[in-house]
């Protein structure tokens, strides 16, 4: 049988061992943490969202960029401290802004084609991981926000997602806790919310009892291939070791970059740092004033979910910082100050922060396929949207690698590329 290396136990990681498992293949996936879904899969804002699809290549980002440059805690944060990663990575950025509209309809659709099988993935596995069913909401504070997301809207359509606009009294009335003023909105009724964490353990959970193995606290140091065996080379307290399989699939989030190095391949991924506070709402009138529906607030580029009872989770922001993994107060302290402002009568004495690297590809599109060598492939790079989008391209690269047959059958190397995937 056809042995399989998984690097990563994120989302992307976990999925893609499922979607492998699921074809009867050994599957065994490595986790430098001790549980799965430690990092960025952990504490994100928890949005199974076909409606946040559009991609950043647009030129008002990078006018936004430019003039926050200097604000602690505005949106979108670049460090002016240049790098040579940092800068191929935003000339690639800006190279793929022609492909703005192409991607943002690709993304909807691998949104959409993702929603089934996640949905029937912890449907099968009994996995209960806050799942709500309600919709999200976009709130827009100004005329000019709202006729871009029409705009938006168009390539939404085009990606098969039905999105609507509402106006302000139609937002109320979807969801009645939100104070503030705005110009108006648009609803998708069939996104979701729920807790990735919680999805994924119960993911790795199913992976196991289906035979898979995952190796929780193993740092690998290297891997290496010849094109028929892949080299693991681990570390532990009684040094290095090595292990050898058919294949390796790389999931390592913001770590895979340095991983297709050594594979011999270009995988150009930047670390995007991402925030969120998960309130903690410890009585009964916060529990009221909390929002049942999800929200995604362009002009502050956060996006809120509820997450059972007792939960609620502002995320957002982009920090372009490297590798920097530091939870700054300065960041934390506007998705603190919107709860306030839009929730008045949520309490946030109780809030626990959280950072996190979003793996993000120039193009903004996942890296999924084969690397140079036969035995070598990626899923990775799904920056803001891992989640969303992971369940498909964990589909899309099992498929590859069985090359369009059962596992039983399937002897040698895929030849399928997923090249409208591929960065």
């Amino acid at each position: 049988m056809t042995s399989i290396a998984i690097i990563g136990g994120g989302i992307t990681g976990v999925t893609t061992a499922y979607a492998l498992a699921k074809r009867g293949l050994s599957v065994t996936l490595f986790e430098r943490q001790r549980y799965a879904g430690m990092e960025t899969s952990f504490a994100n804002g928890g949005q199974l969202s076909a409606s946040n699809a559009e991609v950043w290549n647009h030129p008002s980002t990078i006018l936004k960029g430019l003039k926050w440059m200097l604000k602690s805690d505005a949106p979108l944060l670049v460090n002016p401290k240049p790098s040579w990663h940092k800068l191929s990575w935003m000339a690639e950025f800006i190279a793929n802004i022609p492909n703005y509209e192409t991607n943002t309809i690709a993304s909807a659709k691998l949104a959409i084609a993702a929603r089934e099988h996640l949905h029937g993935w912890a449907e099968a596995e009994g996995i209960d991981f806050d799942v709500k069913h309600k919709g999200i909401l976009h709130i827009y504070r100004n005329r000019a926000g709202f006729d871009h997301a029409a705009r938006v809207n168009e390539m939404l359509a085009k990606g098969g997602l039905a999105r609507r606009a509402v106006t302000t009294d139609e937002m109320r009335a979807i969801e009645p806790t939100l104070s503030g003023q705005f110009y108006g909105g648009f609803f998708t009724e069939s996104d979701a919310t729920g807790d990735i964490h919680k999805f994924t353990v119960g993911l790795a959970a199913a992976v196991q009892r289906m035979g898979g193995s995952i190796r929780f606290g193993e740092t690998i140091d290297k891997l290496s291939s010849d094109g028929d065996r892949v080299t693991v080379t681990l570390s532990d307290t009684d040094g290095q070791r090595a292990e050898t399989f058919d294949r390796v699939v790389v999931c390592a989030g913001v770590a895979s970059r340095d991983f297709a190095a050594q594979l011999g391949d270009r995988v150009n991924i930047y670390p995007v740092k991402g925030y969120s506070i998960t309130v903690n709402l410890t009585d009964a009138q916060s529990q009221a004033a909390a929002p049942t529906v999800r929200l995604l607030d362009d002009e502050t580029k956060l996006v809120t979910s509820r997450l059972g009872l007792d939960r609620f989770r502002v995320a957002g922001t982009a920090e372009f910082n490297g590798y920097n993994r530091d939870i700054r107060a300065d960041r934390i302290r506007p998705l603190v100050n919107w709860v306030n402002q839009c929730f008045p009568g949520v309490s946030t004495r109780q809030v626990v922060p959280w950072a996190g690297l979003r793996p993000m590809t120039p193009s903004m599109m996942p890296r999924v396929g084969r690397g140079k060598q036969a035995n070598v492939f990626y899923n990775t790079g799904h920056g803001h949207l891992g989640w969303t989008l992971s369940a498909a391209t964990a589909e899309a690269l099992a498929e590859t690698m069985c090359d369009g047959r059962s596992a039983a059958a399937h002897t040698s190397p895929a030849t399928t590329v997923v090249k409208p995937l591929a960065a």
